[in-house]
């Protein structure tokens, strides 16, 4: 199958699904991919509903800093 095919198929099944009124689709938390400004070692972190800048601590220093 092609992509457009694909792609098509999941939008009717949303739709489809919609319609059941089945599913619901909640906003939650963000994950965010930060690397750390001292190490450079990547960090997961998540940020609350609306918000950009978190601050956490990098796992491998401990550095604390703020996402971007």
């Amino acid at each position: 199958m092609s992509k457009q095919s694909l792609r098509e198929e999941a939008e009717r099944l949303i739709r489809e699904t919609m319609e059941k009124k089945n599913i619901v689709v909640k906003q939650g938390a963000t994950r965010i991919e930060a690397v750390c400004g001292k190490c450079g070692a990547p960090n997961r972190v998540q940020a609350p509903k609306g918000q950009t800048r978190v601050k956490f601590t990098c796992k491998q220093c401990g550095h604390e800093q703020e996402t971007l």
